[in-house]
């Protein structure tokens, strides 16, 4: 058989968690260490250090890796990424810490150590410049630009050794699986040609329709959802992966889906995020990443196909793994099925485009979905959640671009 995929930069993964006795005697240690409480975004950062979905990267990058990712996704020693990987916090904090120094980083949501840092180098970057390279727009109405925006001026840079899974394990239980597991996971199954199916959305009948021609020319499907943050109105990722086990169970053969969770925060930085996703699935030992419509994408800032375009810009060696690239989905009534523009020859009053954005437009709003929208048994979940919700909480979902059709 053929085996999976390589990790990128190497022949090995290197994952920067401690285990058992060493964890032990480093989790005592920093409890006598300055700390310094990571925000989400870096927490989810930090998991995939520690389990190896961001091999081969040691910790928070350098000066010159911001530099050199932002202005041509290449690492001051020459590897390929696509969006910095940073640590950041304030002048006073960071006026105090002196380079060499051990420091504790402090898990946001439990107030317990996360990892200990080698504190290398401090500096100041162009937050400006870092977002118009890596999002391709400085407005603040951008959630990706907004969080860079809204992090400590100074970034400090360091190779970390990680403690805790941030508590991933104990909510998502087998779902949260590390790439060494989904590595494991492909060989028992016998898959060696790995799709990686990117979602933090529940899955409707245009995702189930992408992941199935996947299915139909690869040996199996990792349906990978983000388990971090997302922007408000997102659905919750307890909601969404149940969702998304519901309908894997009802219709997907047995034996061509593995559903797992990853721990990151969404950028919503389009192009450069699909990247993104498809250098840690090569980690998880993906050979494939499916890319449809909009992926990664926000609001309007990004064509519909932008991250098709990006995976033929960049060198061919730069990463292991290909797209899948698929265009644009949707119920056709003439061809009374999901079909593809490559693939249906009718007119667009013939076609119902499927997107995430208009399904909780109508499932916030109490509206009818269409049969050809969604399965049942997601809508069922789905209205069970936005029934639950107080007014209070819910978040007005507009409608911009393709979605509006």
């Amino acid at each position: 058989m053929v085996g999976l995929v390589s990790p990128h930069g190497g022949r090995r993964l290197q994952p920067r968690a401690l285990h058992g006795h060493a964890r032990d005697e480093a989790a005592k240690r920093a409890q006598s260490l300055r700390t310094l409480r990571v925000t989400s975004r870096e927490k989810g950062d930090l998991v995939m250090l520690g389990i190896g979905g961001f091999t081969p990267l040691e910790g928070f990058m350098s000066p010159a890796d911001w530099q050199g990712v932002c202005d041509e996704m290449r690492t001051g020693d020459g590897l390929f990424w696509p969006i910095p990987i940073t640590l950041s916090t304030d002048e006073e904090t960071a006026r105090a810490i002196t380079p060499g120094e051990d420091i504790a980083l402090i898990d946001p949501d439990t107030d317990a150590p996360l990892a200990i840092m080698t504190v290398r180098e401090k500096y100041r970057i162009d937050k400006a410049h870092e977002c118009q390279a890596v999002f391709r727009t400085t407005d603040p109405a951008h959630p990706g630009v907004r969080m860079v925006m809204q992090q400590g001026d100074v970034n400090l840079a360091g190779p970390v050794h990680v403690l805790s899974d941030g508590g991933f394990s104990e909510r998502y239980g087998a779902l949260f699986m590390t790439p060494e597991q989904t590595r494991s996971e492909f060989e028992r199954l016998g898959w060696s040609r790995v799709a990686a199916f990117q979602t933090r959305n529940p899955m409707h009948r245009s995702h189930e329709y992408l992941a199935k021609i996947a299915v139909e020319v690869c040996d199996g499907v990792l349906v990978h959802s983000l388990l971090g943050n997302v922007k408000p109105g997102d659905i919750p990722a307890d909601v969404r992966t149940r969702a998304i086990a519901t309908l894997i169970a009802n219709y997907f053969r047995p034996g061509t889906v593995l559903q797992a969770g990853y721990p990151l925060d969404m950028r919503y930085a389009g192009p450069r995020e699909a990247l993104l996703h498809a250098l840690f699935r090569q980690n998880y030992g993906c050979a494939f990443l499916v890319v449809g419509r909009d992926h990664a994408g926000v609001g309007s800032y990004y064509g519909p196909f932008d991250a098709h375009r990006i995976f033929d810009e960049i060198p061919g060696d730069a990463l292991a793994i290909r797209p899948l690239k698929i265009d644009w989905t949707f119920w056709c009534y003439r061809c009374a099925g999901m079909a593809s523009a490559r693939t249906c020859p009718h007119d667009d009053a013939d076609r119902l485009l499927v997107s995430g954005t208009k399904l909780r437009k109508w499932l916030s709003e109490g509206d009818p979905v269409p049969a050809e929208f969604s399965r049942p048994e997601v809508l069922a979940i789905l209205r069970e959640y936005y029934a639950s919700l107080d007014p209070s909480e819910k978040v007005e979902v507009k409608l911009s671009g393709a979605s509006a059709r």
